[in-house]
C-alpha cells in the first residue's frame, strides 16, 4: 500500500505530545463501546514503515493513507501509519511501540474483539504484520505472541490489507472479516472456517473500522460505510476521512460543513441550549445550531469573532452567551446578533471565582452554574461571582461537554451522551448509564 503524495513530515525534536483522546467512558463501564508491503506485496521492503523512520512524525491532516484502524478496550480509535500511532480523533503521532511494547514493525491490519464464548483466545487487540499476529490485552503482549497467523487464523492469507471484527448480531456468527485485494474473507471464530467473497460494490479497503455499530472501509484518505454481510454501500460515498474521523483545521473544497458537524465523530468542545429551543454545539473552529430538525453550521469566528475558536465551555445565562476559553470569560448577547459585551473578556477568576481551563459548564433554571474541571464539579453563584460547592464526579473520568434542558442534565463523553434527572444524579453516578449516539440521536445524522 502506498502513501498518498504530499505527506508533511515534522521534526522529532518537536515534543511528542500524547493524543488528546477524549473517548474514555464511565469508570464502571468497561469495554463499551498495516500495509507496509511485504516481500514485494505492495512494493516496499518489510519493516521500512513507508519511509517514516523514528526521526519524523506523520501529520494525519495531510491526507495520509492509514495502514490499520481499530479501537482499544475503552472504545478509543487507534490509527496506525507506518511505525506510528494516532490515538483518538486529534493529537500528534507517537511511535506505536510506546503503546504496544514489543511491536517493532509496521502492521498491515488490526481489530479488537471481546468474544463472549471465549474468555481468552479471541479476546484482545490483534495486530497483523506480514505472516505474524500480535495479541495484546491492554498494553501487554500476550504470552506466546507474536505467532504465525496460521496457528489462530488458518486459511487467512498473509500480507493483509485490512481486518474488522463482526459480532454475531451483525454477521450471524462471531466473525472476523479480512480484506486482501478483491477478496473478502469471513473467518468464523467458533469453527475456524473461512468463506471467501467478493464485495463488488465496495472499493478495496486499505484499513477498516467497526465503530458505534457501523462498519467503515477506508481507502486512501476516503471512507465508505458498508454492510458487513453483503458489502453494500448506501448513500453518498466515498467521503473525506478528515472531515469525520479527524480534527483538522482545514477541509476539502467539497466538504459539506453541515453534514460534517452533524456526523463528525470528533468530540465536541461545548454544548448549550437557549429558551427558544435552539441547541448550540461547538467543535474546533465551527459551531452547529439545531432548531427542531433544521441544522445550520458555520465558523465560530463569523458569529463570535473575538473568541475565534476552540472554546472550553459555553452556557447561556441572563440572555447572554457565557463562553469560557482558558482563563478568560467572554460574554455575548444572545439575540440581535452575537455582540461582545463591553469590558469583556474578563478573567474567569473575577467572573466565577475559579481559574481555568475548565472542561465543561452548564446552568439550569436558577443562578447556579456548574463547572466541570477535571474530576470535580464546582457550583458557582452567578450573582455573587463566587464558587460555593465542589463535588467529586463519580460517573466519568472525563467530560467533554454538558448542558441542561428542563432541569435535566446531559453529559457528553466522546461520541456518546448520557441523560440525568439533575446535577446531583450526574455527579453521584447512581443511575445505570445508557449511552446515546451524539451524531445520530442528538443531531440527526443519518449515517
Amino acid at each position: 500500500m502506498k502513501l498518498l503524495t504530499g505527506v508533511l513530515c515534522l521534526c522529532l525534536t518537536l515534543a511528542l505530545t500524547p493524543a488528546d483522546v477524549h473517548e474514555r467512558g464511565p469508570h464502571h463501564v468497561e469495554g463499551h463501546d498495516g500495509h507496509n508491503g511485504h516481500n514485494g506485496h505492495n512494493g516496499h521492503e518489510h519493516g521500512h514503515g513507508h519511509g517514516h523512520g523514528h526521526g519524523h512524525l506523520p501529520d494525519r491532516c495531510e491526507g495520509l493513507e492509514m495502514d490499520a484502524v481499530t479501537v482499544n478496550e475503552d472504545g478509543v480509535p487507534h490509527f496506525f501509519q507506518g511505525q506510528f500511532l494516532f490515538k483518538g480523533f486529534d493529537g500528534h503521532a507517537e511511535p506505536s511501540n510506546h503503546t504496544f511494547p514489543e511491536l517493532v514493525v509496521p502492521i498491515d491490519a488490526a481489530f479488537h474483539m471481546e468474544h463472549e464464548d471465549d474468555a481468552h483466545m479471541y479476546n484482545g487487540t490483534f495486530l497483523f504484520s506480514h505472516q505474524d499476529v500480535y495479541r495484546y490485552h491492554g498494553h501487554k503482549l500476550e504470552e506466546g505472541f507474536p505467532k504465525r497467523m496460521a496457528e489462530d487464523f488458518p486459511g487467512v492469507p498473509e500480507d493483509l490489507d485490512a481486518a474488522i471484527e463482526c459480532p454475531k448480531e451483525d454477521c450471524g456468527e462471531d466473525s472476523v472479516i479480512f480484506f486482501k485485494g478483491n477478496d473478502i474473507i469471513h473467518f468464523v471464530i467458533k469453527t475456524k472456517t473461512v468463506n471467501v467473497k467478493e464485495f463488488d460494490s465496495m472499493p478495496n479497503c486499505t484499513s477498516a473500522l467497526r465503530f458505534m455499530g457501523q462498519y467503515f472501509c477506508f481507502h486512501g484518505h476516503k471512507f465508505s460505510k458498508f454492510d458487513p454481510k453483503t458489502g453494500a454501500v448506501h448513500g453518498r460515498y466515498p467521503k473525506e476521512a478528515r472531515d469525520f474521523f479527524m480534527r483538522c483545521p482545514t477541509y476539502s473544497n467539497n466538504t459539506d460543513h453541515v453534514e460534517r458537524e452533524q456526523c463528525s465523530h470528533v468530540h465536541l468542545d461545548a454544548v448549550t441550549g437557549d429558551g427558544d429551543g435552539n441547541l448550540y454545539a461547538f467543535r474546533g473552529h465551527h459551531f452547529l445550531r439545531k432548531h427542531n430538525t433544521s441544522v445550520h453550521a458555520g465558523p465560530i469566528e463569523a458569529s463570535f469573532k473575538e473568541v475565534h475558536s476552540e472554546v472550553d465551555a459555553v452556557f447561556i445565562y441572563d440572555d447572554h452567551f457565557h463562553m469560557i476559553k482558558d482563563d478568560q470569560m467572554y460574554r455575548y448577547t444572545a439575540h440581535g446578533g452575537h455582540n461582545l459585551v463591553d469590558g469583556y473578556p474578563k478573567p474567569l477568576r473575577e467572573e466565577m471565582g475559579l481559574d481555568g481551563p475548565v472542561d465543561a459548564a452548564f446552568i439550569c433554571d436558577d443562578d447556579i452554574a456548574h463547572v466541570i474541571k477535571g474530576p470535580n464539579m464546582i457550583s458557582v453563584n452567578m450573582t455573587t461571582h463566587s464558587s460555593e460547592i465542589e463535588h467529586p464526579i463519580f460517573s466519568f473520568q472525563k467530560v467533554d461537554a454538558a448542558f441542561c434542558h428542563d432541569g435535566h442534565v446531559t453529559a457528553i463523553v466522546g461520541n456518546h451522551f448520557y441523560n440525568f434527572k439533575d446535577a446531583m444524579e450526574f455527579v453521584t453516578g447512581k443511575t445505570p448509564l445508557e449511552p446515546h449516539s451524539v451524531s445520530m440521536e442528538l443531531f440527526g445524522c443519518d449515517h
